[in-house]
């Protein structure tokens, strides 16, 4: 039986991350490991934050915080965020973890055995005014390509260009502002990228056929453009420290690996890390070693592709070990607001601790996966937000949930009414929602989450159209046992309803779930007889009406909103 295994890319550490990073990796990584669960899939889902490199130093340093210190309370507080959006992780870790560093040190060794990292003498931006080698993330200046004015000297964060900090137009040190920089001689360690080009291209030509083609295309134009050498160190204080055991002259420099070397080695670390909690029952290499029946998916913004579908399989392909390279890269466009990128560094749009301190996690996992940017680039507004919820959330289904209960409970009491065998009516709706059904599993399964989104709301609005045909508030003035059907019937939708829709509203879904007193209720999905049946909530049954499952927007709210967040 496959196994999956489920990354999305690591947030980095500072500081909050906003919408668009949620929807572009973590959250569609948890509906599909919360689907693939609901369908009896073994799904191990991993992720963690990514610690190292100039921008943890940097906000630690603006925090007034030493950086370890500084880390752990940033990867607690985004933890803690992820826990109130539900997101089901199986181990959030840290790539600062003497898991990862083992195994990061361990990658480097191999690579090096192989003839795969050279140490190479370069000239590198020193700044005097700082007295230290500048890493390229602690060098700004303007970007060559498309004249962004903060650009950063490993790549331009506008047009997402990688650049070396020579290439800044007016660089000058992120540290202390100052233009007075020179380039000086020092030691690196390269990873020999253009020695594993056609091996990675062989890869990628094997791989790719199933992958967006937002993935493959961007894989395939670093291929086209050649992979060149990359420096993998860095002088910085925070990071994994080269082996002294293999370079001890560059281990006494205090040289340590860059970022993008550490962090996608974070995922086997952070499985470790996993594994080390239970070891006698977890076997992380298993995972990951010789893995050949698990399957693997990535999900990440197109920013992060390069990284995942070049950099990172060169490495594991350059062991010379059997390490799990990833079947399927799910990648996603951006998240803009009113039209402008979101953006951490700049605080420009909604941040995820913000999102719930106005609304519960629901309203917003809904919205950014129907809204989900796979084919271009969204753009969120409010106005697009509140109709959003407004109509699919709380016209659809959450007033279907609430008058079928409010009203059944009035006429019929607080247990499910039996009334009549099903009837045409019945059997036509249970065709429906079975192919419906099926329709949302397809979606799903091909990790198309804005069509899963469309056939989910289809199933809600498939009850809401069976009840406004059997009107059971006339229908009880002529046919009481008809009205009763009809209400059994509807509160069956409910529970089906409760059981496919977990993956995108957990919260809400759960509350539908335990409205209904069952003694037995373990169904984890609904098979399409089950959906022709709807007969897993029995006459008899004790139900109770939730509270409102979700309020509208108002325009007040929006007004409010506008006002705070702004709208342009």
């Amino acid at each position: 039986m496959t196994r999956h295994l489920i990354t999305s890319a690591l947030p980095y550490i500072n500081g909050i991350k906003h919408l668009g990073n949620l929807v572009g990796s973590m959250l569609p990584a948890d509906v599909y490991t919360r689907y693939l669960r609901q369908r009896g899939e073994e799904a191990l889902y991993i992720c963690a934050t990514d610690e190292h490199g100039t921008p943890a130093e940097l906000a630690a340093k603006a925090a007034g915080l030493p950086v370890a210190e500084f880390c752990a309370q940033q990867h607690d507080a985004q933890k803690a965020v992820y826990d109130g959006f539900g997101l089901a992780f199986d181990y959030f870790g840290r790539s600062s973890s003497a898991e990862n560093r083992e195994i990061t040190q361990h990658f480097a060794r191999k690579l090096h055995e192989n003839g795969f990292i050279e140490e190479r003498a370069i000239r590198q931006v020193f700044s005097i005014a700082d007295d230290r080698f500048l890493p390229d993330r602690y060098i700004v200046g303007t970007c060559p390509h498309c004249g962004y004015d903060k650009a950063r000297g490993d790549q331009c964060e506008n047009c997402t260009r990688v650049l070396d900090p020579t290439d800044l137009i007016e660089p000058r040190s992120a540290i202390s502002g100052s233009s007075e920089l020179e380039v000086r001689e020092t030691k690196h360690l390269f990873l020999l990228q253009s020695k594993l080009s056609g091996e990675v291209e062989a890869w990628i030509n094997e791989t790719s056929d199933e992958w967006p083609h937002l993935a493959s295309s961007i894989a395939r134009k670093w291929l086209t453009e050649g992979l060149h050498d990359r420096s993998i160190t860095r002088d910085l204080e925070w990071g994994v420290p080269v082996p002294a055991d293999t370079w001890p002259e560059l281990a006494a420099e205090g040289k340590v690996f860059y970022v993008w070397f550490d962090a996608p080695i974070e995922y086997l670390g952070a499985t470790k890390e996993w594994a080390d909690l239970e070891p006698e029952s977890r076997d992380w290499k298993s995972w990951w070693y010789e893995a050949s029946d698990v399957r693997y998916t990535q999900f990440m913004a197109k920013d992060n592709v390069p990284f995942h579908t070049v950099m990172f399989p060169a490495m594991q392909i350059g062991t010379r070990e059997p390490v799990k390279r990833v079947d399927h890269v799910k990648a996603f466009n951006w998240l803009n607001y009113y039209g402008g990128k979101f953006s951490t560094s700049q605080q420009r749009g909604i941040f995820s601790d913000t999102a719930l301190e106005l609304l519960p996690a629901d309203y917003w996992r809904y919205f950014l996966m129907a809204q989900a940017p796979e084919s271009d680039d969204t753009s969120f507004t409010w106005e697009l937000f509140a109709t959003s919820v407004n109509k699919d959330l709380a016209d659809t289904l959450g007033n279907f949930v609430n008058r079928v209960l409010s009203f059944s409970r009035k006429r019929f009491g607080d247990d499910v009414p039996a009334g009549k065998e099903a009837g045409d009516a019945e059997r036509k709706l249970g065709e429906e929602i079975a192919r419906l059904l099926a329709e949302y599993e397809g979606h799903m399964e091909a990790l198309q989450f804005r069509k899963a989104a469309q056939a989910l709301r289809a199933l809600w609005s498939a009850g809401n159209s069976y009840l406004e045909e059997k009107a059971p508030w006339l229908e009880i003035k002529t046919d009481q046992e008809g009205a009763a059907l009809t209400l059994r019937t509807a509160m069956n939708l409910i529970h089906l309803y409760a059981v496919v829709s977990e993956p995108f509203i957990p919260s809400s879904a759960r509350a539908m779930r335990e409205a209904f007193a069952l003694a037995d209720d373990t169904a984890t999905w609904v098979s399409a007889d089950e959906a022709r049946a709807l007969a897993s909530v029995p006459a008899g049954t004790a139900f109770t009406v939730p509270p409102v499952l979700f309020a509208k927007i108002t325009d007040e709210d929006l007004e409010a909103w506008r006002a705070r967040f702004g709208a342009q």
